[in-house]
């Protein structure tokens, strides 16, 4: 049975105690399916590109404000937005539009500017 690599120094000297990896160089514990979670935080637009803190983008389909009769508009620049890589409702951006106020979007309807 192979044992992968610690993900934080890469040393190849990892162990399993019970259902724990352990490195023996650096201390670092971690469960075997940990590794590909912190790959899944990596957020995509509705064209694959990954997104960054700090980028623009537009949104590509109207969507309607709950609770409201407003709509933000296709083509909608959105400049500056902030990634949530902890959200449990699909709304991964975190961002301000002009004339609508602070809201959340869904990657997947937004692409990179």
């Amino acid at each position: 049975m192979s044992l992968p690599n610690c993900p934080k120094c890469n040393s190849e000297y990892t162990y399993q105690d019970g259902n724990l990896l352990i490195c023996p160089e650096c201390s670092y514990e971690w469960k075997e399916g940990e590794s590909a979670a912190e790959e899944a935080t990596i957020i995509k637009d509705s064209n694959g590109n990954v997104l960054a803190d700090g980028d623009t983008v537009t949104v590509i389909k109207d969507l309607k404000i709950k609770g409201s009769s407003s709509v933000v508009k296709v083509g909608t620049k959105v400049k500056n937005i902030r990634l949530l890589t902890d959200a449990s409702d699909g709304h991964d951006i975190d961002c301000k539009i002009d004339g609508v106020g602070a809201m959340k979007l869904k990657s997947e309807y937004v692409k990179k500017a």
